[in-house]
């Protein structure tokens, strides 16, 4: 950390806290304490009312705040809870700069505003979904967020979610990457693949051995990801029929191809509109008896298929 940009985190601290020992802000800057010393008269003789006692550690002269902003209540939990986000679902850089932030969110605040705050924030959490961190998803993350900076293109195997025709799903890629969309809680990039030679979607959940290489692509003027829009080629619809007693589990699975749900006696009544039948069908499965397909047919055979295999298994 430049000497700047410590000194200015050194007054943050002390805002945030009553009184910090020299040996405090060393193990938070990872520095010795003679260079906090050292900081510290720079800052006093600077201009900034720090206060010293000996064995006690230092504070700010009471009434000093830098820099001049001011948050209410709600805008601070607002702002405390968006770091908690970047920290869970991005990279480790930015998980990092997630938490530097939150402690100068936290100086800035007012005494009274942080207490209130951090009391509302013990009454919300947010959930990333499960408990292991994807340490590979997280360093594709960061690759790639270079790679889209630099304008390099980059280099991966990857698995479809549905094979080809000939039974095959795996298959190496070189892209040039415009932008990282985080959609339905996993990343997604979007980029100009060169074998499809079209703009596609890339999980980076399904890529194995990441490589940002030299070379260089230019990004189109007429792109931009703000506007972007994916193009919607899910032209086949799928109904099924649930029965009662699962109607509210299947309400709260939100598929992401559900398109409308009606109750009805005999059960709830879903449309899905997909690209091929078959993406439903392990779903579908799941539910066992208490789910039936009504249309396409081809997908009843297919369902009908799947379970004359599973019967041989047991």
């Amino acid at each position: 950390m430049k000497k700047t940009d410590r000194l200015l985190a050194i007054v943050l601290e002390l805002q945030r806290k009553d009184v910090l020992r020299a040996e405090d802000l060393a193990a938070i800057f990872e520095t010795s304490v003679r260079t906090i010393y050292r900081d510290i008269q720079a800052l006093s003789e600077s201009g900034v009312p720090i206060v010293g006692a000996p064995g006690i550690g230092y504070s700010l002269m009471e009434g000093y705040f830098l820099p001049p902003v001011s948050f209410n209540v709600e805008e601070a939990v607002a702002l405390l809870i968006g770091t908690d986000f970047v920290e869970q679902k991005f990279d480790t850089e930015y998980g990092s700069k997630a938490q530097t932030s939150r402690r100068k969110i936290e100086a800035i605040l007012p005494e009274s505003i942080r207490r209130e705050a951090s009391r509302v924030r013990t009454t919300i959490r947010l959930f990333a979904g499960r408990k292991e961190v994807d340490h590979r998803e997280k360093n594709y993350l960061e690759k790639l967020r270079f790679a889209i900076l630099e304008k390099q293109k980059v280099r991966f195997g990857y698995s479809k979610r549905m094979p080809e025709a000939d039974g095959n799903r795996q298959s190496v890629r070189v892209v040039a990457p415009y932008g990282l969309v985080l959609m339905h809680g996993s990343w997604v990039l979007i980029g100009q693949c060169e074998l499809r030679q079209q703009l596609r979607h890339f999980r980076l959940s399904r890529m194995d051995e990441l490589t940002v290489l030299e070379d260089r692509f230019e990004h189109p003027v007429d792109f931009n990801l703000q506007d972007y829009k994916q193009i919607d080629d899910r032209h086949v619809y799928v109904r099924i029929i649930a029965h009662p007693h699962i109607a509210d589990k299947v309400k709260e699975a939100k598929n992401f191809y559900m398109e409308t749900m009606e109750e009805h006696a005999d059960g709830l009544h879903v449309l899905f509109r997909v690209r091929q039948p078959e993406e439903l069908l392990q779903w579908i499965l799941g539910w066992g008896a208490d789910m039936v397909v009504l249309e396409p047919e081809i997908l009843r055979k297919r369902v009908r298929a799947e379970v004359e295999k599973m019967l041989k298994c047991y």
